[in-house]
């Protein structure tokens, strides 16, 4: 009677964990701009919710170091870049569709200071007073940040003369970080950076671009799980997408 009862009981076990409620979730890896960090972390439990078949898992680095991540064959599902110009290589090298790139929000540039403004900072040009000893900036070569700071200071004739201030960071959170922390006297950040800080950080100016900042997202061709990565972008470009990433202060394109 008992062998009976545990057969009974196995059986139902092993008819339960086949169901399809219980099966296990297929994992979805989406590579995002640092900048994204947050709204993105908003939008992971939101779209799981709405699928709960699909198991995203984050990896939030400089939108370079993401794209050389793909380049070497790390898996990635979704790709979201923090401008053009890395997009527009994964296209070129086929590791993006031209045609299922989509632009989804826009941001700003500020320069921004700790809450006490030590080196006295209101502008550009003060970035040459000798007062101002340190500026942090993302690394240009793989920082979409670092690089709109660099094209803006260089269309100004302060990039050369200011190189010998500036910190250089990772990604555009790492130069937030250096803010937060005071250990540097001013750095070029992204305005939903520096809402996020709240009183740790204070905007002096909004740095004026030739290109707006813009965000663009698209599926990776050799994903290996296509239809969540479609169903993932799209998530992102419809209502509930664009909701969460308005309110952590990014604009629609």
């Amino acid at each position: 009677m008992k062998r009976t009862a545990l057969a009974t009981l196995l059986i139902a076990l092993v008819l339960w964990t086949s169901a399809p409620g219980t099966a296990q979730a297929r994992e979805l890896i989406v590579s995002a701009a640092a900048s994204l960090t947050d709204a993105f972390s908003d939008m992971e439990p939101a779209f799981e919710k709405a699928h709960p078949e699909v198991d995203v898992i984050m990896n939030f680095a400089s939108s370079g170091a993401l794209y050389r991540q793909i380049e070497q064959g790390a898996p990635a599902d979704v790709y979201a870049s923090a401008n053009p110009k890395w997009m527009n290589k994964a296209v070129q090298n086929n590791f993006v569709a031209e045609d299922d790139v989509a632009v989804f929000a826009r941001n700003a540039l500020v320069l921004a200071v700790p809450p006490d403004n030590p080196a006295s900072v209101s502008s550009l040009n003060d970035l040459t007073k000798r007062s101002v000893k340190s500026i942090g900036i993302g690394t240009p070569e793989t920082v979409p940040a670092g690089q709109y700071a660099k094209g803006a200071l260089v269309g100004a004739d302060l990039y050369d003369h200011l190189s010998p201030k500036m910190i250089f960071g990772e990604s555009v959170r790492q130069v937030l970080d250096y803010l937060v922390r005071g250990e540097i006297d001013c750095g070029f950040v992204y305005r939903t950076d520096a809402v996020k800080a709240g009183k740790d950080v204070s905007i002096v100016a909004e740095v004026p671009l030739e290109n707006p900042v813009t965000y663009p997202v698209a599926v990776v061709l050799d994903s290996a799980s296509d239809e969540a990565a479609r169903k993932f972008v799209a998530f992102v470009l419809g209502d509930e997408g664009r909701a969460l990433l308005e309110a952590r202060g990014f604009k629609a394109p």
